[in-house]
């Protein structure tokens, strides 16, 4: 019997307004894709996103163009060759490694040669706002080991970071600028960051115009996201950054984030694994590659108001591995 692919959009409702300095948004809209072989099926979740010019639409029917084929046998090698990485790329590996596990009824963990999985502990992220608003909400999470905010405005982002290490004085503190800080602001905004105590700083500069990280002096290790999506981007990234985010939307898949992991540690660099704020379903795959990883930030589901049932277990501050009912 030959595979079939169906690809189907879901809405799950964020619990409040999720900013970051790009925009904001209410609602997760993510992409399903089942790879189905006679009474086995795989699932992958992605999230098309629009910073890397993807909409539900494109990655709806680049999915659906993979049909055939699926169809006709495609390994997930021959997927990586064919396919640019991306979002519809990840949905479709990640179904193609849930399947294989279903239907050799192993685990994924076994099938990529992995020890099972232990739970992970996970940041809690807060979005933008103003000092006083990201201050009340890092109180509110003032007992997890390690929160993550977003900054990245012209303007007041050492109030932000002041306000929010004054509000959860004992957690690690993972600042996210997505691109937003400048040329001109970059070295007070590291000062701050150092003088208060931040962990890791995500992506301060824009994606191709972060030639400066190379020459600026700093104690806060730097991380590279959106300048990072393949192994192809390494040899770049040295010099200018210290850590490289994961993100199997990016990668286009667990297939290459597993080999992008291997080379980025070969390389000296530290390993953040993250997310696009989806479901469970989204977050499972990433719980393999974050094994092992410096920083973890698979909080998805919490932004939620809802997740999908089964999700993954939240306990605390720690997110278990998954189940196979859910994925892998």
């Amino acid at each position: 019997m030959k595979c079939s692919l169906s690809v189907e959009v879901e809405r799950f409702p964020i619990a409040g307004t999720f900013r970051i300095a790009r925009g904001a948004k209410t609602e997760a809209v993510v992409l399903v894709c089942t790879i189905q072989d006679g009474d086995f099926a795989g699932r992958g979740e992605c999230v098309p996103y629009p910073r890397y010019g993807e909409t539900v639409e494109s990655v709806t029917a680049q999915i659906s163009e993979m049909a055939d084929a699926i169809a006709g046998g495609m390994t997930r090698e021959e997927l990586a060759e064919r396919f640019r990485a991306g979002a519809a790329r990840n949905a479709v590996d990640c179904a193609l490694w849930d399947l294989e596990a279903k239907m050799q009824g192993r685990r994924v963990f076994q099938l990529i040669g992995q020890n099972a999985p232990q739970p992970l502990v996970t940041t809690q992220t807060i979005s933008l706002g103003t000092p006083e608003e990201m201050a009340r909400e890092a109180g509110r999470h003032a007992s997890r080991p390690v929160l993550k905010f977003k900054v990245g405005m012209p303007e007041g982002d050492a109030e932000r970071i002041e306000a929010v290490r004054r509000a959860a004085p004992n957690s690690q503190l993972i600042l996210d600028a997505n691109e937003g800080w400048t040329e001109h602001n970059l070295e007070e905004n590291l000062r701050i960051a150092t003088e208060f105590g931040v962990a890791l700083i995500e992506q301060p500069l824009p994606a191709g115009r972060d030639d400066g990280l190379a020459e600026v002096s700093h104690t806060v290790p730097i991380c590279a996201d959106e300048s990072l999506h393949t192994r192809k981007d390494l040899v770049q990234l040295r010099g200018r950054y210290d850590a490289v985010n994961i993100k199997l939307d990016k990668t286009g898949g667990l297939t290459e984030a597993l080999l992008l992991k291997a080379e980025a540690e070969r390389l000296g660099f530290s390993i953040m694994v993250g997310c696009m704020v989806g479901t469970s379903l989204a977050m499972a795959p990433a719980i393999l590659v974050a094994q092992g990883a410096q920083f973890v930030d698979l909080d998805g589901p919490l932004l939620l108001a809802r997740d999908r049932n089964p999700g993954l277990l939240y306990e605390g501050a720690s997110v278990h591995p998954p189940e196979p009912e859910l994925w892998g």
